[in-house]
């Protein structure tokens, strides 16, 4: 069993930035691959970033490339989401999940065994 818990949003202004965190507990935060995914009013859940086990290897959401990064941090047991050039499109719960299943992350949510109860990013016009 692996508790999530993120932190870091909050309400922001278009081109600010924000870095969400999620801490781990439970059990070896190394065996999982991580991911952000967020989820808008009224919109499905969707990928957003994905880190490997050891953090060698990430991917993201075109909508995000360029602007968002993802990195983890094994000996704090946390995943870090930096979000620079917000825009009022980024406004949506953002949660961290975990994946013990395979050392990549993927893009399905379907994949991960584990979530966080999120946290609110609001990015006003």
């Amino acid at each position: 069993q692996v508790q999530l818990v993120e932190s870091g949003g909050g309400l922001v202004q278009a081109g600010g930035s924000l870095r969400l965190s999620c801490a781990a507990s439970g059990r070896t935060f190394s065996n999982y691959a991580m991911g952000w995914f967020r989820q808008a009013p009224e919109k499905e859940r969707d990928f957003v970033a994905g880190i490997s086990r050891s953090g060698d290897n990430t991917g993201y959401a075109e909508s995000v490339q360029g602007r968002f990064t993802i990195s983890r941090d094994n000996a704090k047991n946390t995943v870090y989401l930096q979000m620079n050039s917000l825009k009022p499109d980024d406004t949506a719960v953002y949660s961290c999940a975990a994946r013990f299943s395979s050392s990549w992350y993927s893009k399905d949510p379907r994949s991960y065994e584990y979530w966080g109860q999120g946290t609110q990013v609001t990015v006003s016009s």
